[in-house]
């Protein structure tokens, strides 16, 4: 029945190729199409599902691993994203190490009439006439003057005079980055929400002066804001010639001592960094200020400082308050007196001065503490080195013999050559 279904087929299908070959493969074709046809056979369609990166482009992809929506940036989910990295970055599509060109595939199989071959790309490349680009540096030189603190950082820096408010321009001043921090804080809709912390000092260099701390998202608009404060705060302090302050004092904010030593003409400034830079604003030029307890606090020690120039006692109104005559004394005058300042009323009281501890370098120090000065060693210049100390003990070997010796004749206490001579007998 199979036989005879098979001389069906052949006889109404048309000729092919398998109808030329010999009558032994025909058999064996045979045999295998009954066993085909006798099998029962279940067909079904097989659909091609390519991937869907196939299907999108490369920034497509990118922003599916890298983008963040608006909701979530607010809500503070966008620094941790990832950031795009160029995959072909020092490659170029088409040419591999070698820099072969294979016709067809990486280049043209004809020119004209002509079948190219494989060839050197690098060497047939025409050397590229342009002149070569200076690559532009992403931190611009800044000079030494201008430089701030550390680095390239904030602090320390100047960033102009304030803006001008109405007509008036402020000629002359200048504005000097304290401190620049970021700050955050929580919030219930908002997550975390950072800002930019700036403590700005602005002064003109001749006793006025203000701060002031400014917070904005951005760190320009946060120097801009603290800077046009503090020029709506200033403050003028005066100054002794124009150079110091009046008198030495202590002034303490919170965990923060600052302990203000006046100077004469040519010391100075020797104190915090934080210090000298508001010193150079106000226009003190000799001071010496040693801090104590949490010295990097910059807004306490900031804080302290003007309020201790601010709570300085003049010398007339010192002149005023005790009814007398105030007197300095000079090294370079030969330690001649020179008034200074006298009672306003024009006469000082003829009571003596019976204050106790009545000092005037140690007058405006609070609670009755003031600052240890140790005594300099005068030995110290020969022990610090020791071959300067082994020379001074070669050369002053019998520095004080003779005194000693004199003194234990006067007490009885020095031998006798009988002694002497006894002393210097070996032991046996």
């Amino acid at each position: 029945m199979a036989m005879s279904l098979l001389r069906v087929l052949a006889q109404n299908a048309k000729p092919t190729i398998s109808s030329i070959v010999s009558s032994n493969l025909q058999r064996e074709t045979c045999i295998k199409c009954v066993a085909i046809v006798t099998t029962p056979i279940s067909w079904s369609a097989v659909r091609y599902n390519p991937s869907f990166a196939g299907k999108v482009t490369a920034n497509q992809l990118w922003d599916g691993v890298t983008s963040v929506s608006n909701a979530g940036r607010k809500r503070g989910r966008g620094r941790n994203a990832k950031k795009r990295i160029d995959l072909n970055r020092g490659q170029q599509l088409g040419i591999g190490k070698s820099g072969l060109v294979y016709p067809g595939l990486t280049g043209p199989a004809l020119v004209g009439k002509k079948m190219l071959s494989i060839s050197d790309q690098k060497k047939s490349k025409a050397p590229s006439e342009a002149p070569p680009v200076e690559k532009k540096s992403r931190f611009p030189e800044i000079p030494a003057l201008q430089r701030g603190y550390s680095g390239r950082k904030f602090p320390g820096t100047s960033i102009g005079p304030p803006d001008p408010i109405n007509d008036y321009e402020f000629e002359g001043f200048d504005t000097r980055v304290l401190e620049y921090k970021m700050v955050s804080h929580m919030t219930g809709n908002l997550g975390r929400k950072m800002r930019v912390s700036a403590l700005v000092v602005t002064g003109n260099g001749k006793g006025l002066a203000g701060f002031a701390v400014a917070k904005a998202p951005k760190g320009q608009a946060a120097l801009r804001k603290a800077k046009n404060m503090a020029a709506q705060r200033l403050q003028y302090f005066e100054r002794y010639n124009d150079h110091t302050v009046f008198h030495n004092f202590a002034v303490k904010e919170h965990k923060t001592t600052l302990f203000v030593q006046k100077m004469p003409k040519g010391h100075g400034l020797v104190c915090h960094r934080v210090l000298q830079t508001i010193c150079q604003i106000i226009g003190i030029e000799d001071l010496h200020v040693k801090t104590e307890g949490r010295t990097g606090n910059i807004q306490n020690v900031t804080k302290a400082f003007f309020r201790g120039l601010m709570e300085q006692e003049t010398h007339q109104e010192l002149a005023d308050r005790v009814q007398l005559n105030v007197v300095e004394y000079r090294p370079e005058l030969e330690w001649l007196p020179l008034p200074v300042a006298n009672p306003t009323c024009g006469k000082s009281r003829d009571e003596p001065i019976t204050e106790e501890d009545f000092d005037f370098e140690n007058m405006y120090y609070q609670d009755g503490k003031i600052p240890l000065k140790k005594e300099k060693d005068p030995m110290y210049r020969y022990t610090k080195d020791p071959v300067q100390w082994k020379k001074f003990l070669q050369i002053h070997k019998d520095r004080n013999q003779i005194m000693a010796r004199n003194m234990r004749i006067i007490h009885g206490l020095e031998p006798s050559k009988e002694d002497i001579k006894l002393r210097q007998k070996p032991l046996k």
